[in-house]
């Protein structure tokens, strides 16, 4: 994404805004636009103010992050929201995603990780915690498969066959967790390529995220 990246922060705590602050402000390329001490106050200047980025606290009063995801996400996929939180639970990871979140960090991260983070929503990259995507995959996968039968999914596995060569490298390589970058390296292919095989993918598999498409693979594997 060109020029400079419009961010907002939503966070009940006024020692953690400012901190967020602090962070951001080290980004040339980065603008505080807002801040929010809710949910609702969150939706509400994202209506008015624009970001390109939310940074988006879980728990909030009156309505909470994941909430107020889901209502701004009615609007469409403008902007990116980053949820960040201290509680590093699968209900709360599956909760943003489903909601529309574009990732998801943890507030102990180093600030260098947060801005990177940033530009990489801005730039239309799904954000996760290292840590989480495998666990995230095993949980999300254990949940719909209680009641199947062992093997790969049959959905799942139909709609991956559909696919080229190299859109299945490419879908394979997003199930990872790589970056667009990353991808770009291990298939040899520049990023702009790279962003235009992750947006067939999305169009082809009927995903919502890069998780959604992660979970499909994994699907058609077991």
């Amino acid at each position: 994404m060109a020029g400079v990246i419009r961010v907002l922060i939503a966070d009940d705590d006024p020692l953690v805004r400012v901190g967020l602050s602090m962070v951001l402000a080290a980004g040339k390329d980065l603008q505080i636009v807002g801040e929010a001490a809710d949910g609702a106050e969150a939706v509400e200047l994202v209506r008015r103010l624009h970001p390109d980025v939310v940074l988006m606290d879980v728990r909030m009063p009156r309505m909470d992050g994941l909430a107020a995801t889901a209502e701004i996400r009615r609007a469409g996929p403008e902007p990116a929201i980053i949820v960040l939180t201290t509680f590093d639970t699968d209900d709360h990871l599956l909760g943003a995603l489903r909601r529309g979140a574009n990732g998801f960090l943890l507030k102990d991260i180093p600030p260098d990780r947060i801005l990177d983070a940033v530009r990489r929503a801005a730039a239309g990259e799904s954000i996760l915690a290292p840590s989480v995507l495998p666990r995230l995959i095993s949980h999300a996968v254990g949940a719909s498969a209680v009641e199947a039968e062992p093997g790969p999914e049959p959905a799942a596995l139909a709609a991956l066959q559909r696919l080229s060569e190299r859109e299945r490298e490419v879908a394979e390589a997003v199930a990872t967790g790589s970056s667009n970058a990353e991808i770009a390296v291990a298939l040899h292919m520049s990023v702009p390529t790279v962003k235009a095989y992750v947006s067939r993918l999305l169009d082809k598999l009927s995903c919502a995220n890069r998780v959604q498409v992660a979970i499909m693979v994994h699907d058609a594997r077991r």
